[in-house]
């Protein structure tokens, strides 16, 4: 008996593989959580499946919507009402129901048959399994684990991504908003220095070429307030559209600045960007469990090809003298086993074997690119603190001060009001300038951040293809 129970403990083992396999509730949302926790600002969750707490996270989002909308609330929004990312998280939990589909055994066959002549009826009944799907139920169940955790990844890259979009789709929105308060005193500058002009040339003490560069400054100046108008409008559109909002909650407040530069010594240093983009970004990793994975399958190729369609079935045949009324029971069981007479499973093993090589090149060019990318991502980022610090801690100082002597020479009367109004257009110049450096490092930040730990800072979240299920064994012959 204990011989008995030994033999059939492989194909128990099997069935229970295969009761066990089930999808996530949650649609592996916490799986996609637990990588992307610590790159997300703190309390941020993403999109529930659960329709009793849509409630509670709507009056959640119109609590954020009552204040200015910060950097970290804006991508906490667009987690929980992107439908772009809803999409991927749903096709995320499709593919949890497609690998709990190809864990499930196939379902036997039943095969009836009532043969009768003249002297005989045969009644037949055959139960037919396929064995190497039952057989290879641990390897296809590791195998399809790697898949999943390997579309984990994925999904949470794209999540990071829009993370980032929605980050960086703020960052512009705020310093377009900035850009176009400094546009407007600009043209309100030069719409004064323009009406002086006016009144002047009727009272015969401005010639008409000083009026007509004092008008063009001024139809410069509304065509530059024109332009800050409509970027601030389509910046804050796309920041919408990111969030998810439409209607009434998309007449959000921002903040009135960008937040102001970090100190040296709390910047990231590039010492060890190379090993830190190798160790933590998820594609790397993806694509490093997507070797694994064919370098484990590559093995059972040529084997899958030659024995695919190995079935057995058992017999139980019942024939009846219809004379005599006497029954003739037959029982028996059969094995099918396909003869490789023309594929001996060469071609499948070469085609394993290609495709190792090619998930090899992948990874090695994925590793590559990402050495290359923290690199240059740093540089940017160190390059952009730089040039904003010298804004802000330089440049605008100067302009600040020359507005200053401006204001000092023209109370003693040593320029004009033109001159004044001119430097007055150069300082607030020179507050856009400093504004947009700004956004510069913020946004470099943002890459650098991508290029760490998550994938290309170019990648954007609709390139990322789903990686394809991985072919099972044949399973059709029995």
């Amino acid at each position: 008996m204990n011989r008995r129970a030994l033999r059939l403990s492989p194909v128990l083992a099997a069935v229970v593989l295969a009761g066990c396999a089930s999808v996530a509730p949650d649609g592996l949302r916490s799986a996609v959580d637990r990588h992307t926790a610590s790159r997300l600002p703190a309390d941020s969750q993403l999109p529930s499946t659960d329709s009793r707490t849509q409630p509670t996270t709507e009056a959640q989002i119109a609590q954020w919507l009552s204040q200015p909308v910060d950097a970290d609330t804006a991508v906490r929004i667009a987690l929980l009402r992107s439908p772009s990312l809803q999409a991927q998280l749903a096709q995320l939990a499709r593919q949890d129901a497609q690998r709990a589909q190809a864990l499930t055994l196939f379902n036997p066959t039943l095969t009836l048959g009532r043969f009768v002549n003249g002297h005989e009826r045969e009644i037949e009944r055959q139960l037919s399994v396929n064995l190497v799907q039952l057989i290879t139920l641990p390897w296809r169940s590791r195998w399809q684990g790697w898949q999943l955790e390997q579309a984990t990844l994925t999904a949470a890259q794209q999540v990071l991504l829009h993370a980032a979009d929605t980050r960086r789709a703020w960052l512009r929105a705020v310093a377009a908003q900035q850009s176009l308060q400094a546009a407007e005193r600009m043209h309100e500058a030069a719409a004064a220095g323009g009406e002086l002009a006016r009144r002047m040339a009727l009272v015969g003490n401005f010639s008409k070429l000083d009026q007509a560069q004092e008008l063009r400054v001024q139809h410069d100046t509304a065509a530059q307030l024109a332009r800050a108008r409509l970027n601030a409008a389509l910046e804050r559109e796309q920041l919408a559209r990111l969030m998810g909002l439409w209607g009434p909650q998309a007449d959000f407040a921002l903040p009135d600045s960008l937040p102001p530069l970090p100190k040296a010594e709390t910047l990231h240093t590039g010492a060890d960007a190379e090993a830190t983009a190798l160790r933590e970004r998820l594609d790397v990793r993806a694509l490093r469990r997507e070797l694994d994975t064919t370098a484990d399958r590559h093995g059972f190729a040529r084997v899958g090809a030659l024995f695919g369609d190995i079935g057995a079935s058992y017999s139980r045949n019942t024939t009846t003298d219809r004379a005599t009324r006497h029954d003739e029971v037959t029982r028996g069981w059969e094995l099918e086993l396909p003869l490789p007479l023309f594929d001996w499973g060469g071609v499948a093993a070469a085609g394993a074997r290609a495709q190792l090589q090619h998930r090899s090149a992948q990874l090695r060019n994925a590793a590559l690119q990402a050495r290359s990318e923290a690199r240059t991502s740093w540089l940017r980022y160190r390059t952009a603190w730089d040039l904003a610090q010298q804004q802000r801690g330089e440049v605008l100082p100067l302009a600040q001060q020359m507005q200053e002597e401006a204001v000092y020479r023209y109370n003693g009367m040593f320029i004009s009001t033109w001159q004044l109004l001119a430097q007055a257009r150069a300082t607030t110049q020179a507050v856009a300038t400093a504004t947009e450096a700004q956004r510069d490092f913020w946004l470099a930040d943002v890459d650098l951040q991508l290029a760490l730990y998550s994938t290309s800072p170019g990648a954007g979240a609709a390139s990322l293809s789903t990686p394809a299920t991985p072919s099972e064994p044949p399973a059709q012959g029995h």
